[in-house]
């Protein structure tokens, strides 16, 4: 069974024992967007006798500092290219990252709204003071895009009263299914099989750089198990995961 580490279980796997090589599970740091597809093929990986796979879910800039000050992760898959680099001019990668994936980005409502808001310089007079959900535009990926967008769109400034900052992709999203904000921006792949939210608008992708999602191999990991499972992640069965999640192959 996939064994998930909540963000409060990154310090925790500090302070445990290393065991044998052969016995240690491949430990994923994965950005929150990748949840239910990396879920997945995980649980793929583990049926096919590869052996057992740790996953831990967080923001990739959460996860990019965890990773340099020691926590445990023999692979990194991150939402944009800047922590990955980030890493690397800290020399923890082993080898040259590979951009795996992509994505959209979009503005949400729950699926329930009576009025469909649209990106345009009415839409901060649409919500009315309403809360508008975005991941961290200081910190998180999804964030940094949606102000990059937003700001292409000239409606950075009128919305910043109404936002609210969350800590990941997957926070922002849960906040809108629960009715406690109007509207959030989060990732095309989000909205897969989600029936309590609907997509009211999508950015124009040349508001914001590229949505790119690049993996590589810890330099601090057991590079052997890191680069199994980048393999398995690269290969046509674990392709037709990422599809079915609404994400890009790149």
């Amino acid at each position: 069974m996939v064994a998930i580490r909540a963000l409060a279980g990154i310090l925790a796997l500090l302070t445990l024992a290393t065991p044998a090589r052969a016995d240690r599970p491949v430990t994923i740091f994965a950005a929150a967007s990748t949840t239910p597809a990396m879920e997945e093929i995980a649980r793929l990986y583990e049926e096919a006798g590869n052996g057992r796979v740790r996953l831990v879910f967080a923001s990739s800039g959460l996860l990019a500092r965890q990773i340099d000050n020691g926590a445990p992760a023999d692979l990194f898959l991150s939402a944009n290219l800047r922590w990955m680099d980030w890493l690397a001019e800290r020399g923890r990668l082993a080898g040259e990252p590979v951009a795996l994936l992509g994505n959209e980005l979009v503005l949400i409502q729950p699926a329930d709204a009576l009025e469909k808001l649209t990106l345009d310089k009415e839409l901060a007079k649409r919500l009315g003071g309403a809360k508008l959900a975005t991941a961290d535009p200081d910190h998180v990926p999804a964030g940094i895009y949606a102000r990059q967008a937003l700001e292409s769109l000239r409606l950075w400034d009128g919305l910043q009263s109404t936002m609210v900052r969350m800590s990941n992709v997957r926070a922002t999203l849960l906040l809108v299914e629960r009715g406690e904000a109007a509207a959030g921006i989060v990732y095309a792949s989000d909205l897969v099989a989600n029936p309590r939210v609907r997509q009211a608008d999508a950015f124009p992708s040349n508001s914001h750089a590229p949505i790119v999602y690049p993996v590589a191999i810890m330099a601090e990991g057991y590079q052997d198990h890191g680069r199994r499972f980048l393999d398995f992640l690269k290969s046509a069965k674990a392709a037709q995961v990422f599809r079915r999640h609404g994400f890009r192959l790149q």
